[in-house]
């Protein structure tokens, strides 16, 4: 029987971010024997949810966070992330938050929601299955390592690989969604949005933004966020329909490698869709990458 009587659940404001970001550390530390998972990895996350309406943070007496659920709504998907700190497991936790995030959902007219899991916990496995969610997708985290110097650029013929500029911004978001169009869950950010959420930030580096030019025509982009999990990190790389199956994608990484590897990175990783329907994880362990965590996401219809 649940005992949530002695904790808080309250909505968090952007100030709690290392609160859920120590919740989410205590997890992966638990469960992998290591933490990589901080505030720079959770920061755009944060960004993204939707604290005032459907996220919750948990704390006990002492005010400490024991359980966080972020919530996201993008179009028709409506997806929660949730962990909750070990020494508190077995306390009723994920399952009353997973069922307010059902709630939120159904309020607005929803009809599934996603949850994301380490594929590590077994615990969080069990639960969601008894909740009714199946299984529905992996996610791999993929690295390269620098031991000395990075893969070689790679040459293609008539392609010209350059740094983004301010002016190719909504050419750059253009044709970043028209890359990833058919990617599982991914759902198009209008401009503006966009443009508010990647580009103004404070802490966004566009120098690490690649362009794929042929001529004119943008072939495809890489936009690279900074450093997470100990080192670079692409954030997003597409390249258009029309140019696909001419290595583009491998040059735009390895030009990525080259620049965080001048910059002193001792490693490179991103996250890929494990049934990515462009093959990119073949794309990536071709450049040299292999994986190093991997996350599962659940899905349960609510109609």
């Amino acid at each position: 029987m649940s005992d949530l009587s002695a904790l808080t659940f309250r909505r968090p404001c952007d100030d709690d971010l290392p609160k859920a970001a120590a919740v989410f550390a205590a997890e992966e530390q638990a469960m992998r024997g290591r933490v990589t998972y901080g505030l720079d990895e959770l920061r755009d996350w944060w960004r993204l949810y939707d604290l005032a309406n459907g996220s919750w943070l948990v704390e006990n007496e002492q005010g400490e966070p024991v359980g966080f659920a972020g919530f996201l709504a993008r179009g028709r998907e409506f997806n929660s992330w949730i962990g909750v700190h070990p020494s508190y497991n077995g306390r009723g936790i994920s399952t009353e938050l997973i069922a307010r995030a059902e709630q939120r959902v159904r309020e607005i007219g929803g009809d599934r929601l996603r949850a994301g899991m380490l594929a590590e916990n077994g615990r969080a496995r069990k639960l969601l299955q008894a909740l009714g969610f199946g299984e529905v997708r992996r996610f791999f985290r993929m690295q390269i390592d620098f031991d000395s110097a990075p893969p070689a650029p790679k040459e293609i013929k008539g392609i010209r690989i350059a740094t983004f500029r301010p002016d190719d911004a909504r050419r750059f978001h253009q044709a970043l969604t028209e890359a990833l169009a058919d990617d599982w869950g991914f759902v198009a950010m209008p401009f503006e949005e966009w443009k508010r959420f990647r580009l103004e930030p404070t802490d966004v580096d566009t120098s690490l933004w690649f362009v794929a030019w042929d001529n004119a025509e943008m072939a495809g982009v890489i936009r690279c966020d900074g450093r997470k999990f100990g080192g670079g990190f692409v954030g997003a790389l597409g390249v258009r329909g029309p140019w696909r199956g001419r290595g583009i994608g491998t040059a735009l990484l390895r030009h990525a490698f080259v620049e965080y590897h001048r910059r002193g990175m001792p490693r490179v990783s991103l996250g890929v869709d494990a049934e990515n329907p462009s093959g990119a994880t073949r794309v990536y362990e071709r450049a040299g990458m292999r994986v190093v965590a991997e996350d599962v996401v659940f899905e349960k219809d609510l109609a």
